[in-house]
This record gives structure tokens, C-alpha cells and sequence, in this order.
């Protein structure tokens, strides 16, 4: 990586600034559901620890719009730290101002503090200088390892550039190394799976990607804007009419390179998205009109496993279905522990296809499963994301 790290920096008695994404799933009773996106920062913690550096880590926790929201302090993600590092992180109250100025200043080599949810206030996603330099004041170092936020130009993310130092933690050198390593030499077939429900927020990833890879599968809901752009009648399914004819540039394209574009063959369709509702599997051509695409169906399943079976190398980017309710989510599963059986270099893009291999227990199957969601989207379609364009070269 042509980015420095933490590594390249001397920590020792220094107060470090961190910026990692805490941004957990958690309940209105403040019970954490998934402590994924804690445990990833770890190595950097740890090693700061280790290196005797005063750690000093800020996150932002969902959307409370520059106001404080009793229900979004960090206080419970600082308990749960706690516990895996298995000494005392102290949650402040607040991420800048005279306390904090004095908390800071009395941290000893080694001790971990963690500052209040960034965006209680509106200088963070404002990326206001002045907010930026209250934060640089609490701190020597600032390292980035928050790649699930880098994609944002945020006072935490970028505006630390202009006051501190910025490195890479080491989360963020993997992501970047692994993501990178995707299009340097991959082992070929080489396929790349695109699901979820906009096909606006994938269409730069298809466009940046399809003259490297040899095969794209489509599912879950933006299968319905490649069906119509192919013709099919797909119900009350939602299909996005600016993008029609873009979808049929994007496979006439693929189709010069000799990519193959794989659609569904079949999908599990109902009336309404809701977990009691009646669904039934249909050849696509026969849609009924008052029927949404749900999921996948068994002969989709089939075709793509035995694709995916063939292939070395596999990035992975938005469900099949509706994997939220039980009834819709046999096609992510099942794409799921196909691509985890694999013999292949298998990146999870993010975002909710890193939630469903999760939950399924199959994370650790893959070669990488990103925290980014949105970041890998902006990686992956070859834009450079502004957190990383702001750290050192080497």
C-alpha cells in the first residue's frame, strides 16, 4: 500500500487520535445486536496499547443530525470495549471542550479513552474546519481506521489532514490491500455477483468492473430493472425507468468483452414484502402484473452455484432478496454457502451482504468480508474515497 500506516509512525508516549466506526446495531435499551465493527478495530487498538500510546478513539453512532440523542451515546459500545480488550476504556460525556481538554491531558501511556458520538455535533458531517481543529487539538496522530466512513468527507474523516499527521490504522491497509488486490492478477474465472434493491448505487461498480471480470450475476431487486431492460413484464416489482436503457448499454457492453451476464431465470414473487404474505415461484417471463420479485428462485439458484463452482475468484455485493424476512432469503442463503465452499479468493462487498453472511455464521468462510458498505461501493467503481485520499504517501 503506497499509504503510511500506523506502523510507520513512532507512538510511544503520544496521544493518538482514532477514528474507527462504531457504528453498531443496537437496541432502544442500548443492547448491542452485533459487535462486529468493534472487534475489527482491535489490531489497531491493541497494538497502540502495546506501542504505549495515550488512544484516544472517536466514532460517530447513527443519524441524530447534529443534536445530542440520549439513545445514541457511545457509552455502551465503551462497556463492551471494555470487555474485549479487557481493560478500562473511559466514555466521555463529550468529543471536544474543556473536559475533554482535561481528561486528555492526564491520560497516561497505554490508557484508551473514547469520545462522545461525533455527530451530536453539526460540525462533523459539515466538515467544519473549526470543529476539525478542536478535535486536532486533543491530540499528535491522527489514524484513520474507519473505512466504513471514509467514503464520507467529513470533519472526522478528512478535515484532520489540515492540523495532524494522518496514517492508515490497520484495518483500513487491509481493506485497501485486499480491494486493491482484486483487479492487480486475479485467478480467473472471475465473477462478480451485484444484488440489492437500486441498481443507481451499483451501476458505476458494473461499469468500472465488467472489463475485468469474465461473468456478473444479478439478483435481488435491481434484477427487475435488467429484466425490463430485457423485455420481461416484471409486476408491481420496482424497476427504476431512467436506468433502462443504461442497463442495456451495460450489457451490450459486456456482451463486446465477452462477458457473460447472468438474470434470473426464476423468482420467488408476492404481493407485498411482509413475512406472512403468500409467495410462489415463477419463470420470469410469466410475472403475474399484481406481483413483486422477491428473491431468487431454485432454478436461478442452480444456474448461478453451478457457475459460481467454476470460478477462482468472486466479489460479492448486494442480496439476493429480501433476506430480512425468512420466507425471502433461501437465495441469499444459499449463494451464501456456495461462495463460502469455494476454492477462490471470495470478497463480501459490505453493507448488507456482510450482515446476512454474518448472521448465517459463514464471515469467517470468506477471504474478506469488507466493513464498508458504501465506501466499497465508491472503491469498488474505482473512485478514490476522500478519507484515503487525505493520509500520507509513503
Amino acid at each position: 500500500m503506497q499509504k503510511k500506516t500506523v506502523r510507520d509512525e513512532g507512538v510511544s508516549g503520544k496521544r493518538v487520535l482514532v477514528r474507527v466506526d462504531f457504528n453498531v446495531p443496537m437496541n432502544r435499551n442500548g443492547k448491542i445486536e452485533d459487535d462486529t465493527r468493534i472487534r475489527v478495530c482491535l489490531p489497531t487498538i491493541t497494538y497502540l496499547i502495546h506501542h504505549s500510546a495515550r488512544v484516544i478513539l472517536c466514532s460517530h453512532l447513527g443519524r441524530p443530525h447534529g443534536q445530542v440523542d440520549e439513545h445514541l451515546r457511545l457509552g455502551p459500545v465503551a462497556r463492551r470495549l471494555s470487555e474485549l480488550l479487557q481493560r478500562s476504556v473511559v466514555p466521555l460525556r463529550e468529543a471536544i471542550g474543556p473536559e475533554v481538554m482535561r481528561v486528555v491531558s492526564e491520560m497516561k501511556d497505554g490508557e484508551v479513552v473514547l469520545l462522545e458520538n461525533l455527530r451530536f455535533y453539526p460540525g462533523e458531517e459539515d466538515n467544519d474546519p473549526g470543529f476539525a481543529r478542536e478535535l486536532s487539538l486533543l491530540a499528535d496522530l491522527f489514524v484513520n481506521d474507519a473505512f466504513g466512513a471514509s467514503h464520507r468527507a467529513h470533519a472526522s474523516v478528512v478535515g484532520m489532514a489540515e492540523y495532524l499527521p494522518c496514517v492508515a490504522g490497520l484495518l483500513m491497509e487491509k481493506e485497501i490491500e485486499q480491494l486493491t488486490s482484486l483487479f492487480e492478477d486475479p485467478a480467473r474465472p472471475f465473477a462478480v455477483i451485484i444484488g440489492g434493491a437500486k441498481v443507481g448505487e451499483k451501476i458505476r461498480i458494473l461499469e468500472n468492473i465488467i472489463p475485468k471480470v469474465n461473468l456478473v450475476l444479478v439478483g435481488g431487486g435491481m434484477a427487475a430493472t435488467f429484466l425490463k431492460g430485457r423485455g420481461c413484464d416484471v409486476g408491481i416489482s420496482a424497476v427504476e425507468p431512467d436506468k433502462i436503457e443504461l442497463v442495456r448499454r451495460i450489457m451490450q457492453k459486456a456482451e463486446s468483452l465477452g462477458v457473460r451476464v447472468l438474470l434470473p431465470e426464476d423468482v420467488v414473487v408476492a404481493e407485498k414484502l411482509e413475512a406472512d404474505e403468500t409467495a410462489w415461484v415463477v419463470r420470469v417471463e410469466e410475472i403475474p402484473a399484481d406481483r413483486r420479485i422477491a428473491d431468487i428462485g431454485p432454478l436461478t439458484i442452480m444456474e448461478f452455484t453451478n457457475e459460481l463452482k467454476k470460478c477462482r475468484t468472486v466479489v460479492w455485493n448486494g442480496p439476493m432478496g429480501v433476506f430480512e424476512i425468512p420466507r425471502f432469503s433461501n437465495g441469499t442463503k444459499s449463494i451464501s454457502e456456495v461462495i463460502a465452499g469455494l476454492s477462490a479468493t471470495t470478497v463480501i462487498g459490505g453493507g448488507s451482504t456482510a450482515e446476512a453472511v454474518t448472521q448465517l455464521g459463514l464471515a469467517d468462510k470468506m477471504t474478506h468480508v469488507s466493513t464498508g458498505g458504501g465506501a466499497s461501493l465508491q472503491f469498488l467503481s474505482g473512485k478514490t474515497l476522500p478519507g484515503v485520499a487525505v493520509l500520507a504517501d509513503k
